[in-house]
Formats: C-alpha cells, structure tokens, sequence
C-alpha cells in the first residue's frame, strides 16, 4: 500500500500530550464555576439513620447540597444490574461509598462543606469474604434484596458441552488444581473526573474522562429524567483507562444533578485515594481447574469452577462471569469443556472490566497444568501446545467462529527467537524459562444494550478547503484510534495525513459509537472509517469521470492525485475537490459496522461471540533468587497475531503496555483489605513495576489478515495480556522447580515454596 496504513506512524496527538497541550477533563475551567466534595461512608455495611445537612447548609461556600432520595434511580452500564445509586438511598455498602454530596465555591470549601454534614449510620452484618456470600443469611443482612436463595449471589454463569466430568474420569492424565487471585486495579494516571454545565437553553453539557460517552449520555438520562437530546457527553483527551473508565460513574451523575440545581458549571476531580476506592477492577478469583490429556498430549477435557469478588455493585460482572469460561476456547481445541461462574457481592468496592477482561485469571490456570501435564506426559510444553491449537475457519465447542488464526506462527516465532529447544530445562538453578498462549475477542458481537443499530457510524466530510474532517464517536483512550481515523482517510483517498482531521467523541457532533472496550474500536470503527472515505472516494470518481469523460471504475486516487494508468487522466486532489463539489458544495459520506450473525441458540451462547479473535504466544526468562525469594523477569519474547498492524507502532505499544501490566499482576500488585477498608490506596503501597522492573522486550507483530476486519485488522489492545502472567509462573517453576497457585508472586510465597520443596 502507498499510503499510511501498514507503516508505523507517530499518533497525531502525541507532541500535544508530550508538551503538555492537550487538554484532559480537569484542565478545563468555566467562569462561576462550583467545585464537589463528597460524604463517604466509614463503614462497609449500614443503614443510614439521619443526615443532618444543616451546619453544611450555613456554611457562606456551599452552594448546594444533595443527598441520594433526589436522585434515586439506579443505573449500570448492563441494563441486566441496574444497581448502583448515585448516592446510597438507604444502606451504604462498601467504604467510601457516596452519602452526600456538595458544590462550593472552592475546593476547599467544598471538603470544609462535606464534612459538616452529619450522618447517622446503624452497621450491618458485613461480608468482606466471597465464601460468606455463598453462604444462606437473613433477608435484612442481604446486600441487594434481589439476590436469590437468601444468599449474596449476584450471578451464577454454567455451560457444559459434551460431558466433561466423564471424559476426565477416564483421561490417562489429568490434573486438578486449585487457584488464587488477588485484586488489581487499573492504576491508570489521571484521575477520574468530570465537569458538568446547565446551559442556559435547558440542556446539560458533561465533560468526563470516560470510555463510554454513549453509555454515560444513557444513563444520565435515565437518572436525571432528562430526554437524551438534552444530553451532550464529551470526551477530551484522556489519561489512561484499561476498563476503569468504561462504567458510568456515581460521580458522574452527582456532578450533573449539581450543575442542574445552581445553573452553574460543577467539577468534580478524584484524590488519587478516591480512585482506589472507586476501583472497578480485576476480580479477586479463587479457581478450581480440571485439565485432561491422552498419551499423546491431546486435551480431553476441561472443568472449572470459579467464584469471583464482585464486591458491592454489578458493574461488568454478569458479562465477567460469562468470560471467565467461555474464553477458554481458545487457542486450544476443547471439545468437552464445563465452567461454573460464580460471582458474589460483597462489601468491598465494586469489581468490573480491565484489560483482557474476565480471562486473565483463568488463562493463568490453564496455562500452568498444561505445563505441568507436558511434564507429567514427558512431552515439551510448547509440543503439547502445538498438538491443540484450533485451526484457522472453525467453530469452537460453543460455536465461537474462528476466522484467521496465526497462534502456530505465533508460538514457532518465540520458540525460536528465546532458542527455547537449546536451553529450556537446561539453564543454572535460579534461572528458568516459561510459554504461555493466548486468545481474545475483537469487539464483542453484541451490543450491552440491544437494539438494530450499527455498533458504529462513522461520518467523512469534503469541503471546499480539501480537507477530510472524519467524525467518530469513538473514544481513544491511548490507544491510538484517532489516528487510526486519519490514516484509514489518507490511505482511501491517497492524500497526506495532514489533509484529514478528526473530531470524535462527542455525543452531539458525532454519530454513535459504543465505546473503548472489548477490543473494538480498531476493527469496527475501522471497518466503519473504510466504508465512509470509500463512499467520499466513489462520489468524487463519479462526478470526475463524467466532466472528464473517463470511466470512474479506472481512476486512482494516490499521492495528492487523481488519475488514471493510460494517462487520459492527471489531476491534482485540489482540482478533483473543485469538481466533485460543483453545484452541491461540502459533502458527507457515512459508513457503518453491524456484525454478522454469530452463535448458537442456547442460554449464555452470545458471551464471547466476536466477529475475529486474536491469538497470541510468549516466552519469559526470570531469575529466581531461592534464598531470598526474589523474582526478576529478565526478558519476554511476545508473539501476537494481529491480523494486520494497521500501525505498527501502536500494535508494539500496546503489546509492550501488556507487557508491563501483565507482569504487575504476576509479581507485585494486591489491593489489600482489612474489615473492607482498603489499606494501600495510594502509588507507594500498590506497588506497580517501575521503569527499572521492565524487562527487555522482544516483540513480534504476526500478521494472518483477517478477512473480517479492515485492511485485515484485529485486536492487540486487551489479547496481549493473557500469556504474560503464566509464562512468568511457568519460568518460575523451570528456575526452582515450585509451582505458583497464588497471585501476586510475592517473595515470602516463594520462599516458603522452596522451603517446602527442599
């Protein structure tokens, strides 16, 4: 291809970020503009008694007050668990959950304010430990009055297909292992926050740092019984998200009520603090796996149960508990394959989506028993894995259409670069390599909120300048899909990039888009982008081939020309703008995704469906310290098959932020809990790896071209993830001979393996 697509390419809006110009949503300042402080509750499980407002009410730099009986109706990002309030109405159920809330003349006098207001509070029973929500208890001490049974269940997830409890009774070798998982959170830099503003024509302007604009502009108008076309969301520059921005927020719609209460522009910004309290991140996991395999190394079966912290509110957590199982058919062919999801409420903050949701934990399971059955076996690990990899055009046992599928390529790619034949099993004690693969969607197939809409539109606008303008309502949260946008238009009408603009993420000049999750934008907003710059591009060869007398089916649009091979044709891009516009001026094309239909038609068989799926394989080299239990990962070799790198700059970002993040679940990351209060809520004591934990990376972009997706693009935001935290856990056992059942790898846990092991 002559134009961008294909070649790594700088994101437009990196120098602003660099120097400081971009403009994220607490840069943003009004004139008479109030600011938010908040009442958060000290106790994980209480009903509120009586909330005295009135020395807060006094106080000359309140504004306004509101309290959680103004605005009572509950909202989610799944219309399935509608259980969240802005503020607690009558029971609070984590620490820090919002009681009330203020808008003030400053900051300070909004936290001066805030802690004025009084609120009596009568504690309940609290239920900190998943194993307790299993358990039957009275229908007072319930936390949500829906859950069944009497117990804190939110949501129980089964499939089975084809008996695998019988072909694990008569598998030659089979494992059955027993897994733990610890919290994580996004740890993303900028904080939450939000700016809203009742305009003076009645209609109410947000700016929030969100993934979502679509699904927040929902559901402020649900909570604030406001029609939607009231409603403006926009999304500025954003920093960072990985799932914890993809939610509408209570603050969100705090914010909102404020501003429509003094018709006054309301900010509310999070304390580093707030953040953590606000969480939505990885679920605590506690997993029970089976593994089968025959003699040769080919997998019979495979059962798990698992139960999942989904503390205080639903969040993702129905489309989570789904995940955790369904996402196992991948990348290995599992014809008798059961999972059991379930996901408890408890009285912590509540968990939801973060990067490769739902999948990480139970990849981490699968991927050590296979290891441990290659040993049981005597085959080498990654033989076994090549003897079970689904083929490319196939169906899954749960009828997941598998498209183009490189995990071969993958695998052979790292195995050779790491030289794994020549030194796996034969490194010093203390030194150890590790493999692990890995499967993915690329955007969900259904929308979370159904309807015959296309998951995407996409407008391309020619004027008289020359320019593109592309809008999108699709959210970049880093990952570089504005500048995906420009170079799709570039690439189509064979201009320069600096011919294209864009204008994205505002739900009142911009078409809908679901949002940035699941691994979606790339590939349907791309497919959409495609679709509306080849309209611009066809409308324009029309009107050229009829003034010109020339067929349009043979004119080229490439490097700032317009043309064709016989040279009856040769035109600059400015002459064919002057053109096309003749007699009707400015124009704009629209281009569309909807997703073919996928899927079988039993309960739970639309979880995991995607229009393409990503694969992936990695190789860790770690070093183990036994006297000390000290872990370094040294090097990964990554493999990802992204169908096509559409920039491949962006696709080793995103593998190398995979990297890193992947290896902060494995060996340090742990939000810790004491009586549900959260007890490392800050960048000291969560401890993420630094520059200086970074291992060297070797990274190789696999390309299988998707026919599905544009150009042949599929995901390499959320897939990435998956082999990292077992190939680490793998190597650890090639270093020292232990295996690591628990999450974070901490020192102390592989000292007290090791000691147990000599």
């Amino acid at each position: 291809m002559s134009g961008p697509i294909g070649k790594p390419t700088p994101y437009i809006d990196g120098v602003d970020k660099v120097t400081g110009q971009a403009m994220y949503t607490d840069d943003f300042r009004f004139p008479n503009m109030l600011y938010v402080g908040l009442v958060r509750s000290p106790h994980a499980h209480a009903r509120i008694k009586h909330i005295d407002l009135s020395a807060a009410g006094k106080d000359p730099g309140v504004a306004a007050i509101a309290v959680g009986t103004e605005i009572p109706i509950s909202f989610g990002i799944l219309p399935i668990s509608p259980d969240e309030n802005a503020m607690a109405v009558e029971k609070v159920r984590y620490v820090g959950e919002i009681v009330a809330a203020v808008a003030a003349e400053t900051v300070e006098a909004a936290q001066k304010g805030a802690e004025k207001i009084i609120v009596e509070y009568e504690p309940i029973r609290e239920f900190i430990d998943p194993e307790d929500s299993l358990e039957i208890c009275g229908k007072d001490e319930q936390i949500h009055s829906h859950t069944k049974e009497g117990k804190n269940i939110h949501k129980t997830a089964e499939l089975r297909f084809n008996e695998p409890e019988k072909a694990l009774e008569k598998s030659p070798f089979k494992r059955t292992e027993s897994f733990k998982f610890a919290g994580v959170t996004h740890a993303f830099t900028e904080p939450h926050a939000t700016i809203a503003i009742w305009n003076g024509d009645e209609t109410l302007t947000v700016i929030s740092a969100t993934q979502v604009p679509h699904y927040l502009h929902r559901n402020l108008s649900k909570v604030l019984e406001l029609p939607m076309h009231r409603i403006q969301v926009k999304k500025p520059a954003l920093g960072g998200g990985f799932g914890g921005k993809s939610d509408p927020f209570a603050h969100e719609m705090i914010t909102a009520y404020l501003s429509m209460k003094t018709k006054r522009p309301v900010k509310c910004t999070f304390t580093r603090e707030e953040v953590f309290i606000t969480n939505h991140g990885r679920h605590p996991t506690t997993m029970d796996m089976s593994v089968g395999c025959d003699n040769d190394g080919i997998i019979t079966a495979l059962d798990t149960d698992v139960i999942i912290d989904g503390g205080a509110y639903g969040s993702f957590g129905v489309v989570t508990s789904y995940y955790n199982g369904v996402l196992l058919q991948g990348p290995y062919k599992i014809d008798k394959l059961g999972f059991r999801t379930r996901r408890t409420y408890t009285n912590k903050p509540q968990c939801g989506a973060m990067r490769g949701h739902g999948a990480v934990n139970p990849r981490y399971a699968v991927e050590v028993i296979l290891d441990m059955l290659a040993h049981d076996i005597g085959i080498d690990p990654c033989d076994l894995r090549m003897k079970n990899f689904l083929s490319e055009n196939t169906l899954t046992v749960g009828q997941l259409r598998i498209t183009s599928n490189g995990v071969r390529e993958c695998l052979e790619t790292v195995r050779e670069k790491s030289d794994w034949n020549n030194r796996y099993g034969k490194l010093p004690y203390g030194r150890g390599l590790g493999v692990a693969c890995g499967f993915f969607i690329s955007g969900s197939a259904l929308p979370i909120i159904w309807n015959r809409y296309p998951q995407t539109v996409v407008h391309a606008k020619l004027d008289f300048d020359g320019r593109i303008v592309m809008f999108s309502g699709a959210s970049d949260i880093g990952q570089g899909s504005d500048t995906i946008l420009v170079q799709i238009a570039a690439e189509e009408l064979g201009i320069p990039m600096d011919f294209v603009q864009v204008e994205v993420a505002d739900t009142k000049t911009t078409p809908v888009d679901l949002g940035s999750y699941s691994s979606r934008v790339t590939f349907m907003v791309g497919n959409a982008a495609k679709m509306a710059t080849e309209r611009i591009r066809n409308e324009m060869a029309k009107a050229i081939a009829k003034e010109k007398s020339v067929s349009a089916k043979d004119i080229l649009f490439r490097d700032k020309k317009i043309f064709t091979k016989d040279g009856t044709l040769d035109i600059a891009w400015e002459d064919g703008v002057e053109i096309a516009m003749a007699g009707r001026g400015a124009f704009v094309e629209s281009g569309y995704y909807i997703s073919p239909k996928l899927g079988g038609d039993f309960k739970g068989s639309g979880a995991g469906l995607s229009p393409a799926y990503s694969f992936g394989a990695f190789i860790s080299e770690v070093a183990v310290n036994p006297d000390t239990g000290e872990v370094n990962v040294e090097k990964i070799w990554a493999a990802h098959d992204c169908g096509k790198a559409l920039n491949p700059l962006a696709v080793e970002g995103q593998i190398e932020g995979s990297i890193h993040m992947g290896l902060g679940q494995a060996v340090s990351e742990d939000m810790r809990f004491v009586q549900g209060q959260i007890m490392n809520a800050n960048f000291f004591d969560y401890r993420i790896p630094y520059s200086v934990d970074t291992p060297e990376m070797d990274v190789s972009i696999i390309e299988s071209n998707d026919g599905e997706g544009p150009y042949g693009a599929k995901e390499a935001g959320e897939g990435p993830i998956h082999p990292v935290l077992p190939s680490i856990g793998n190597a650890i056992h090639d270093a020292v001979g232990i295996r690591m059942m628990e999450l974070p790898i901490t020192p102390d846990k592989i000292l007290n393996k090791v000691r147990e092991k000599n």
